[in-house]
């Protein structure tokens, strides 16, 4: 397994997005490892994409979203659910990529019980169910993806096919084709007619 590097997150939300898919996110915790392999990510970008959080200016909740590449940006949505992106672009370039689920790879009996679920399928099958399955949290915003306890590996997954489609869950820019998904994965968040 090789962690991630800076340079990988360096590049176009919407190429580091595809590549995501089949990369592992782990996350060590005093409870253990809980870790999942990515089949599902959406792009976003800075003031051109309408449902980014850098749409119109940079504020102390986005600015995480133009720093450097390779760190996370996590935030609350709607008071609820925290979700878990990574940095991405140069910095001082806005962009992120939106982890949106992931297949159960290690420590699932953790994360059965973090989700209060016994089907493996319900485990992390959304951007809010992986948060709470690895436990991510607010304390996380702004940790450095290239140390510590919360990583992104390649395994040397070659996951085909990798299809894309409108982003999942937002009033504006939907219709922009910044979803990716690993085509026929029974993780993805919503099943489109493959």
């Amino acid at each position: 397994m090789k962690r991630l590097s800076r340079s990988f997150y360096r590049r176009s939300s919407d190429l580091v997005a595809q590549d995501l898919v089949g990369k592992l996110l782990w996350h060590q915790t005093k409870e253990g490892v809980a870790a999942g392999i990515i089949v599902e990510t959406e792009a976003y970008f800075g003031s051109n994409d309408p449902a980014s959080h850098a749409a119109r200016k940079k504020t102390p909740r986005n600015a995480v979203m133009f720093g450097p590449p390779g760190v996370a940006y996590v935030y609350l949505c709607y008071g609820f659910h925290h979700l878990f992106n990574v940095v991405t672009e140069k910095e001082g370039l806005a962009g992120a990529v939106l982890i949106r689920a992931l297949e159960p790879y290690q420590g699932k009996e953790l994360m059965l019980k973090r989700r209060n679920v016994k089907n493996e399928l319900l485990i992390s099958n959304g951007p809010g169910k992986l948060t709470q399955a690895l436990k991510i949290g607010q304390p996380e915003n702004k940790q450095d993806l290239l140390k510590g306890d919360l990583a992104l590996y390649d395994l040397g997954l070659n996951p085909e096919p990798i299809k894309k489609s409108g982003r999942i869950g937002i009033a504006q820019g939907k219709e922009m084709l910044l979803r990716y998904y690993w085509a026929g994965n029974k993780s993805i968040s919503a099943k489109p007619n493959d």
